[in-house]
């Protein structure tokens, strides 16, 4: 179980270090423009760049506290907080009428909330 753990932590890790450096990093009309983004239209710049701070920011919960034995508590804590990013996610695409981005962000969902579970029970 906890290589499983383990594998998903480092996957999810890597998805929000991209995902969420990519808007930390880029300017908010750069990222529109690419087609990818349209629910940033609606949103201010430091908006995005919030949402990009906190995906960064649970990515190193997801690993750091684990690997390093400082405040373990806070993986899971972390991997609860991506659960209430998608949560958020999930909300805003359905009420844009986005269904194309639903797949992958309950895919997170999930990946975080076994991380969460597994991590808070073990």
């Amino acid at each position: 179980m906890n290589i499983a753990l383990w594998v998903v932590q480092a996957l999810l890790a890597l998805v929000y270090l991209g995902a969420g450096g990519m808007k930390v990093a880029r300017p908010r009309e750069q990222l529109v423009a690419t087609g990818r983004f349209d629910w940033m239209k609606d949103t201010s710049d430091a908006g995005v760049k919030a949402v990009g701070a906190v995906e960064v920011l649970g990515a190193l919960g997801l690993i750091l506290p684990e690997l390093t034995g400082i405040a373990p508590i806070l993986t899971p804590i972390a991997a609860v907080g991506l659960v209430v990013v998608q949560v958020g996610a999930i909300r805003v695409h359905l009420t844009r009428g986005e269904r194309q981005p639903l797949p992958a962000n309950v895919i997170l969902l999930l990946l975080a909330a076994f991380v969460a579970v597994g991590r808070f029970l073990g």
